[in-house]
């Protein structure tokens, strides 16, 4: 009741009044979206976050792939020191059968899970790759997995935990 009184002076000047008691937040975002012609702006944003089960596993996820069934660059002494963002560790990576299938049906479930999400009115997800240390093939997947998205006209961003 306090606030009703507080508020009674603006809700004299306003143009719109939405009671929102009975509403979802998706449908209170559906309403204003709609309400303020904002629907052609509507674009789901991506994160493709690579990360490392050992350190573990990141709170902000909306969908997580283990890559460890894969071969670890980590021991081949010439790949341990280096990262999944350099050249010789993205080929070795990239090379194993397994590593294109993943990257391919990933990219299938994504084409038919993300327009799912925004017509459930989300506005960002979070697709989290993780193999051990988060060093070697979790980055490269992340980042391939982001190229195909972009390839797609999606907008997608890439996080190395």
């Amino acid at each position: 009741m306090r606030e009703r009184q507080l508020l009674a002076d603006v809700a004299s000047r306003a143009d719109l009044i939405l009671d929102t008691r009975d509403l979802s937040v998706h449908q209170l975002k559906k309403t204003i979206t709609e309400r303020f012609g904002l629907e052609a702006q509507r674009r789901l944003s991506v994160t493709v976050l690579s990360f490392g089960f050992k350190h573990g596993v990141p709170p902000e996820l909306d969908l997580c792939f283990d890559v460890r069934f894969l071969p670890n660059p980590f021991f081949v002494d010439a790949l341990r020191p280096l990262s999944g963002t350099d050249e010789r560790v993205r080929d070795f990576v990239l090379e194993q059968a397994d590593a294109q299938t993943f990257l391919t049906r990933v990219d299938e479930l994504l084409a038919f899970l993300l327009p799912r999400f925004v017509s459930e009115g989300k506005s960002y997800v979070t697709v989290a790759i993780g193999c051990t240390g988060g060093r070697h093939r979790s980055p490269t997947l992340a980042v391939a997995l982001a190229d195909r998205m972009r390839a797609r006209g999606l907008e997608a961003r890439v996080v190395h935990r």
